[in-house]
């Protein structure tokens, strides 16, 4: 299983992503790369936001919509709300087309 399979699955109308956010970050938000290995690999995600009333999750669906050229309303955080491992339904994006761009963004 490659890094891309573990953190990227297959759903309903779309996928779903694994994400590492890390919230605060000095900089403008961007692509870190891979967080962990195996089945557990997250694409790691610096977040300019803060972690304070869902800020930072805010901050993470615009910028994951963003990449994906997707409306807001496409991109959903289905798990990890309160957590810094987070999973979001990405709706309107095939599953090969994800893989291509996610390994675009950490190359």
């Amino acid at each position: 299983m490659t890094e891309s399979q573990a953190m990227l699955r297959g759903a309903e109308g779309g996928v779903t992503l694994a994400v590492r956010a890390l919230p605060g970050a000095k900089k403008k938000t961007a692509v870190l790369g891979v967080y962990c290995e195996g089945e557990k690999a997250r694409l790691k995600i610096a977040v300019r936001a803060p972690a304070v009333e869902g800020q930072a999750n805010s901050a993470l669906i615009e910028f994951l919509a963003d990449k994906f050229g997707l409306p807001k309303r496409y991109v959903e955080l289905v798990s990890g709300e309160l957590s810094r491992s987070k999973v979001f339904l990405i709706r309107g994006v095939s599953l090969g087309r994800a893989e291509v761009l996610i390994k675009e963004w950490i190359s």
